[in-house]
């Protein structure tokens, strides 16, 4: 109905053209201002559908070859609409006999379709496209019509005519890469785009984000992978080929392919920056420690001496501290070794910005695990006055320092150094992470209204993470004071969340203990007291406890948001601590049939083919 509302404004402008077009005496014939007239009452009758009425007024005006140019579109579709085919022909044929026009020859082709005589329309498409020999122009006209008229498959062999009829194997690769996907034939979709960056290696983007939307399916990846492997081969110079692998492996979230492409890219087009280096941050920020450890030591190797070095060699100690994080509980010496590392590296490279990182790091360290908050204090003061370090890193060093004034108990300092990153960091990923920061502080006050205030705003968030840590905790603050007006559990809720912040881990684990057993608690909050308690018997390493609690949410409360956090951390307990490796990937195959659409599931599914063996040396092609 809007595109008919438009079709008729556009008329109704055409009209007002004609109506001063008389005032002005540029037309003067009345015959055909009454036509004029005939014509718009009958539009009128096809938007009202009274198409007998319609039908009548259009076929007198047929009759009248000035009027063909203003009824023909609405005409035909309507002869069509009604089952008029035998008209429809007769017409048309009376058209192409007055003026041979290529729309005119084409509509008749569309009459033949809509009768429901494919062999005839087969035929007719196919005959006057080889009429067309080599005009191009012509044909690719034609695809055009074609596909208007949802008449793919035949735009298709049009489209390729004009391609051969061009001499270039190249022409036309956008178009028909729409016109397969329309068709729902990927492997051809795929090969133009192929195709067409392979003519504008600049568009790789815009190549990857289209990809990205239109290949969703583990499948339809792997269809692409094996594609990219045979183009590699062939075209052993082409850098564009071997990003696009590289970037599919990432995808399917194969970090030890990612890794062998990239060192064959390093290697052969011997850029600048290293795209191995890239791979191992990526590994490390999705926990593929291994892939990450031997990424950056790939970059140690090859790139001495470059710009690529410091940022590799501090990589490796930060990838080894996330080995000793995930290792529960964690080994205090092995922290200490970690803040040995990272003071060797400050003091080797003491005004680069990777050794500001460093210190970063240690400070954490030092809070977190060592119980020294007064060594995490000043390092990251240093951090915040010194003026060789940048706004982003100061920025960074404040959220901590925050964090950190929390476990002093000083929430007042917190707010405020948090307060200052939102403000210096407006709308950028740093900024949001404080507002998120803020938002908890009055969460954990107990002041659930404000942090509303703050999570609706973060619900936007540009970054993924925060606006689902801000959209979990703003449903649990509506589960639990919709019945609850006082919010009393989640008031007591917070305070052990608040405790266990603030590194209380025993006083947190006696308070959240007497919780479960006080009248305080409600049917509501259930799901998340397990969440925290299986996590706090995680940290002490007692795992079985950790996914006794873990199934009852998954048995009790499937439908809830922490569902399918519990069930994917059951099967990494299995998997990284049990290491029962068979019940992991009975969990994580389970896991994609439960939760499709969890944030997991791209995870669970590389962790249940990495236990598998698919992503093994021996299973990844070599270049």
């Amino acid at each position: 109905m809007h595109k008919n509302n438009n079709n008729y404004l556009k008329f109704k402008i055409f009209i007002i053209i004609i109506q001063v077009a008389f005032i002005c005496g540029i037309l003067t014939n009345p015959s055909f201002a009454q036509d004029i007239q005939e014509i718009q009452i009958a539009n009128e009758y096809l938007l009202k559908g009274q198409k007998d009425k319609a039908l009548s007024l259009y076929e007198q005006l047929a009759k009248k070859n000035e009027n063909i140019h203003l009824i023909h579109s609405n005409y035909l579709n309507l002869l069509i609409d009604v089952g008029n085919f035998t008209q429809a022909e007769s017409y048309v044929e009376r058209l192409i006999k007055r003026d041979d026009k290529l729309s005119y020859r084409l509509d008749l082709g569309v009459v033949y379709v809509r009768s429901g005589d494919v062999t005839k329309a087969d035929k007719y498409f196919k005959g006057f496209m080889k009429s067309l020999g080599e005009d191009s122009y012509k044909l690719k006209t034609m695809s055009d019509y074609l596909a208007s008229r949802n008449l793919v498959e035949y735009s298709i062999l049009a489209l390729q005519q004009a391609r051969t009829a061009s001499g270039n194997s190249t022409m036309y690769t956008l178009e028909l890469a729409n016109l397969y996907r329309i068709s729902g034939k990927r492997d051809q979709m795929v090969e133009e785009y192929l195709n067409y960056v392979t003519l504008t290696p600049s568009n790789i983007s815009y190549i990857k984000n289209l990809m990205q939307i239109l290949l969703t399916k583990p499948e339809e990846l792997e269809s692409l992978e094996s594609l990219l492997y045979d183009r590699v081969q062939k075209n052993q110079n082409s850098e564009v080929y071997l990003d696009l692998l590289i970037w599919v492996n990432l995808q399917q979230k194969n970090f030890y392919g990612a890794f062998i492409q990239s060192r064959a890219y390093d290697k052969r087009f011997k850029k600048e920056q290293s795209k191995t280096l890239e791979i191992a941050q990526i590994a490390l920020n999705n926990n593929d420690f291994d892939n990450a450890d031997r990424s950056y030591s790939f970059v140690v190797k090859e790139y001495p001496n470059t710009i690529n070095e410091l940022p590799a060699r501090l990589g490796l100690i930060q990838t080894r501290e996330a080995k000793v994080k995930r290792s529960y509980p964690v080994n205090r010496d092995s922290v200490k070794y970690l803040i040995t590392e990272y003071g060797n590296f400050r003091n080797s490279y003491p005004d680069h910005p990777n050794a500001f990182e460093a210190v970063l790091s240690q400070s954490l360290l030092y809070a977190y695990y060592l119980d020294q908050k007064d060594s995490a204090v000043n390092g990251l003061n240093r951090l915040i006055i010194n003026n060789k370090v940048s706004p982003t890193m100061k920025a960074k060093a404040k959220i901590e320092l925050g964090d950190i004034y929390l476990l002093k108990e000083e929430p007042w300092e917190a707010t405020l150094l948090y307060s200052q990153v939102e403000k210096t960091q407006r709308e950028t990923p740093l900024g949001y992470e404080a507002k998120l920061k803020n938002a908890k502080l009055s969460y954990f006050k107990g002041d659930f209204l404000l942090a509303q205030e703050h999570l609706d705003i973060l619900k936007q968030a540009t970054s993924r993470e925060i606006a689902n840590d801000a959209m979990e905790l703003s449903m649990r603050i509506k589960e639990n004071t919709t019945f609850d007006t006082t919010g009393a559990a989640l008031k007591e809720y917070a305070a052990i969340e608040l405790l266990l912040a603030q590194n209380k881990t025993d006083l947190a684990q006696a308070r959240l203990n007497e919780f479960q057993n006080s009248d305080l608690i409600t049917e509501s909050i259930k799901d998340d007291v397990y969440w925290l308690d299986a996590n706090l018997f995680l940290k002490r390493g007692e795992f079985d406890q950790a996914v006794a609690l873990l199934e009852k949410i998954v048995t009790e409360f499937g439908d809830d948001i922490l569902s399918d956090d519990a069930y994917f951390l059951e099967g990494e307990i299995f998997e990284l601590h049990l290491k029962k490796n068979d019940k992991a990937m009975e969990i994580y195959r389970e896991f994609l049939n439960k939760y499709p659409g969890s944030v997991y599931a791209a995870e669970a599914r590389k962790r249940y083919r990495v236990l598998r063996g698919d992503f093994t040396e021996e299973s990844t092609p070599k270049l």
